[in-house]
């Protein structure tokens, strides 16, 4: 059989939990979580990191550094995870939601300004299979309306964007604030588990009491304050050593897993362009302005019944491809709240897209074979 994924492990991940168990600091933000938040923050120049037990997490406590109230409205792609509009509806905001580009599930930045009205309060871009949204196109927008930029990069790790300045910037390091994903299905995992990053240094104070449940707790055991308390809203968004220690591991390796990972991306690409020429089927596309991280490798098919029909071809020789995202903006939970717009790239995606299986220890022409056949 082959899954859709299979978790990679690189042999280290449990003697860094029995070091981690054994110093008697299992509770969170001990050495583990501290050698990987210095991490991001040297090699992709973030600001300030804090690692959080979900991507959702993150973008929860991006939320409330935004001060989402009542009645704001935040612009994203319909075309994501359900985490990415949640965080915002659990602080009240209305979900506007945008099309995807008629050749990426990406938003379409050419059409974000005239979903900005003065309740606007945020762009969330995200960056599907770790590709770039146009973000100097976002960030203007950002600047020009006064709106807060929160990048969903929950597949975006080791992934960059090259602006109009020329300059090679690492997703999560433009919009004021990005969330990050170690979910087992990711390219660095730590089971569950995600990061928030600050890039605007008026959240770092914040953020942190909120990452303590709300209280100055890291300023005093760094002898900032006498004595600690609750001082704003918060949650235990903090993980706990276990999981930072896994993920050290990981991030040790990094560049040898995106090295594979990108190499499988490749072998997809070259073994089945001409046959999805010959089937008029869609290839994964990456901008000139982006860099691909070697997340997912998908395929837009005509229809829904020529997707459903690959899928259950694969399927019959326990190869096993996944389909997502059902449109947000069509859910039984937010389709009545939506304002009617039709989304039709958006739909088209859901109706088409199937991704094939991808991880670190796939052999890609296994799968192809079997696709070409």
């Amino acid at each position: 059989m082959i899954p859709f994924n299979k978790p990679y492990l690189t042999g280290k991940e449990t003697e860094y939990i029995t070091d981690a168990v054994a110093s008697g600091k299992i509770s969170g933000n001990g050495k583990y979580t501290q050698k990987c938040q210095k991490f991001f923050e040297e090699k992709f120049g973030f600001i300030k990191c804090l690692l959080t037990t979900s991507c959702t997490d993150a973008l929860e406590m991006a939320a409330i550094l935004i001060d989402i109230k009542e009645g704001d409205e935040v612009i994203m792609p319909s075309y994501t995870f359900v985490s990415t509009a949640n965080a915002f509806v659990l602080r009240g905001a209305k979900i506007v939601f945008a099309d995807s580009m008629q050749n990426h599930p990406n938003m379409d930045t050419s059409k974000l300004e005239s979903l900005i009205t003065p309740k606007t309060k945020a762009i969330v871009p995200v960056h599907y299979a770790g590709v770039a949204c146009e973000m100097d196109t976002i960030m203007d927008l950002a600047q020009k309306h006064n709106l807060y930029v929160v990048e969903d990069a929950a597949q975006a790790i080791d992934s960059y964007y090259t602006g109009k300045d020329g300059v090679k910037r690492a997703l999560g390091s433009i919009g004021h604030l990005a969330a990050f994903s170690f979910h087992e299905t990711k390219n660095i995992i730590s089971g569950e588990g995600g990061m928030l990053a600050i890039n605007d240094e008026q959240f770092i104070q914040r953020a942190e009491i909120i990452w303590e449940k709300g209280t100055n707790r890291s300023a005093f055991f760094r002898g900032e304050v006498d004595k600690y308390g609750w001082v704003d809203i918060g949650s235990s968004f903090l993980p706990s050593e276990v999981i930072a220690a896994f993920l050290w591991a990981q991030l040790e390796n990094l560049e040898e897993i995106q090295k594979v990972r990108t190499q499988h991306w490749d072998n997809y690409f070259k073994q089945l362009r001409s046959w999805a020429e010959e089937q008029q089927i869609g290839l994964p596309q990456v901008p000139e302005y982006a860099t691909n991280n070697g997340h997912m490798f998908y395929l837009i098919c005509k229809n829904i019944e020529q997707r459903t029909a690959l899928i259950d071809k694969l399927r019959k020789q326990d190869i096993h491809p996944v389909f997502h995202y059902i449109s947000l903006h069509s859910s039984p939970f937010y389709a009545e709240k939506h304002d009617g717009r039709d989304l039709t790239e958006t739909d088209r995606f859901t109706d088409t897209l199937v991704r094939l299986p991808l991880f670190y220890e796939l052999n890609p022409e296994t799968v192809t074979k079997q696709i070409i056949s």
